[in-house]
């Protein structure tokens, strides 16, 4: 770790930010990458059997989809995949159009996949026939197009035709001749979905460079090895997903091993076991099923389990370790940082110990960071706990349509995480809480606010003067994270699950500890008291965890 000043976390900012691949186009780094060895296995699909594609014909029929989505008068392209061989294909294509891909949280409610829909401008989505018929309540546009339909369309010749191709000419005539797109920069290079504090999506807008120098990040940090492979079950909505599982993959020819459902459990665990995977990306809450429902011969070939997205419980990382024998890496991450900022890798490479004390790791190279108080913006020391705010070449520059979201969330070129952290002696950054209102439960996050009113108009307290219900989070054991719903009547838990429901609120979102107050703490402004009730919360789901 070097510093430019005391209060800096300098990880080599300025020079990676000089670096020309940052200008690139990342449809044309995937070409390069995937042509030059066109043999290399690529992707495993289990979705509906077992399908494999090899890097040259994957490319080929990427080619030939990418021909036809020059033809789509909208930049943006809407994809609604589970991870696989069709959503990869999909994104590859549309950025070889030089279009830009919109994958959109298919397992949102109706509200805000239209709303997500309407801000990006969509005309034309492509999914398949049978998530079509999986997805009744989906707001499908009227250019939906059948990925099925649409590869059976290309005749077999044409798929033949741009493999040989592939096979024989060099790289770089190719893609001159077939106009593969070459700048990117800091032009859009794709557009994922995230919460805001009201419970309206915000459009995450992120660059070539973004993307490209993430994954350069990532690269440079040796997250993954040439060589290893990669239980990928997140969906590409997901950003870690469709950073890492769909374009480091293809730039550094990372085998993916896709199931559409990270929840199966067991089918992970075979997958991983029958495919020889070596590298595994969740969360604690999708990794706390293995214990009881995996043997640990099946993980045997398993050298990294890594988490993110939620706090890790202690005790739980030496726990995986102990049971199943791989290395446990706590990782740091958000979509505006396209995503991946840390992860705890570096003692394990060098032989040394795992310290199992919550630290995310060290920032990836190219970054910067600093913390400041809450309170008065002051810049602190990086050991003090206060806001992290981070700078780097793979920060997002803005949300889409929505200046005064973007300007809440910059102090000048600085992001606001919204995070609670501090920087250990050794430069390791540990995350300690959240200050903005969110809660990540199961690797999403969920808006306080929607809930908020959601519970304010399913019991019709739209006219109170005073707050009668309020939503936080607390750390839970068992899910990482969790919601508690203060309230200042009577609400049982069953009446609160059936009206939430009826009203559109994913089950996820639905609080599960309900407590009764005589009033809402508020300050002197009127406004939630967040940090008392965070307090109250915390206090509360520790008392009832000591009591199990």
């Amino acid at each position: 770790m070097a510093a430019t000043d005391s209060f800096v976390v300098d990880c080599g900012y300025e020079q990676f930010s000089q670096r020309p691949e940052l200008e690139g186009h990342i449809a044309s780094l995937a070409f390069q990458s995937l042509a030059r060895k066109p043999f290399e296995p690529l992707i495993v699909d289990l979705g509906m059997g077992r399908r494999e594609l090899k890097a040259g014909m994957f490319l080929a029929v990427a080619t030939a989809i990418s021909r036809r989505m020059r033809h789509v008068p909208n930049r943006r392209i809407g994809i609604v995949f589970p991870s696989g061989i069709a959503s990869s294909l999909t994104n590859l294509a549309v950025a070889m159009a030089d279009r830009i891909p919109v994958n959109l949280n298919f397992t949102s409610g109706r509200k805000a996949i239209e709303a997500s829909i309407k801000k990006a401008g969509l005309t034309h989505i492509v999914t398949a026939g049978p998530m079509k018929a999986k997805l009744a309540d989906f707001p499908w546009t009227e250019n939906t197009v059948d990925f099925i339909d649409l590869v059976k369309s290309i005749p077999k010749s044409e798929i033949l035709y741009y493999y040989g191709l592939i096979l024989t000419m060099p790289v770089r005539m190719l893609m001159k001749w077939l106009d593969i797109p070459q700048h990117g920069g800091d032009r859009e290079a794709a557009l994922l979905f995230s919460s805001g504090s009201t419970g309206d999506p915000k459009g995450v807008v992120l660059t070539h460079a973004n993307i490209i120098g993430n994954c350069m990040q990532c690269d440079a940090a040796n997250l993954l090895y040439t060589g290893e492979v990669v239980m990928a079950n997140l969906p590409t909505f997901h950003s870690f997903g469709f950073t890492i599982n769909v374009w480091y993959s293809m730039l550094h020819l990372i085998k993916t091993v896709c199931l559409p459902n990270p929840l199966e459990t067991r089918r992970v665990a075979q997958a991983i076991h029958d495919e020889k995977c070596t590298f595994l990306i969740g969360t604690p809450t999708l990794y706390r099923p293995f214990f009881k429902k995996v043997e640990p011969e099946l993980l045997k070939t398993l050298k990294f389990a890594v988490a993110g997205a939620e706090k890790t419980p202690d005790g739980f990382a030496q726990m995986w370790e102990k049971t199943f024998g791989s290395r446990f890496v706590i990782g740091y991450g958000l979509t505006e940082a396209s995503p991946v900022v840390c992860a705890d890798i570096i003692p394990a490479q060098k032989g040394i110990p795992s310290l199992f004390d919550g630290a995310a790791g060290t920032l990836f190279p190219g970054m910067q960071a600093r913390i400041v108080d809450d309170a008065t913006g002051e810049i602190l020391p990086p050991t003090h706990l206060g806001i992290l705010q981070l700078r780097g070449p793979n920060l997002f520059q803005g949300y889409l349509g929505d200046p005064e979201a973007t300007a809440r969330a910059f102090d000048g070129d600085w992001y606001n995480t919204g995070d609670l952290a501090r920087f250990d002696e050794n430069g390791r950054l540990h995350i300690e809480g959240r200050i903005s209102r969110f809660s990540k439960i199961g690797g999403e996050m969920v808006p306080h606010g929607t809930v908020e009113q959601a519970v304010v108009q399913a019991f019709r307290l739209e006219d109170s003067e005073v707050p009668i219900v309020a939503i936080t989070g607390a750390r839970d054991n068992t899910k990482g994270e969790s919601l508690v719903l203060f309230t200042a009547i009577d609400i049982d838990s069953q009446t609160l699950r059936e009206r939430l429901i009826a009203q559109g609120i994913p089950n996820l979102w639905i609080p599960r500890r309900i407590r009764r107050v005589e009033q809402i703490p508020t300050l002197a402004s009127g406004k939630l008291d967040l940090r008392m009730l965070r307090t109250i919360a915390q206090q509360s789901v520790d008392a009832e965890e000591e009591a199990v």
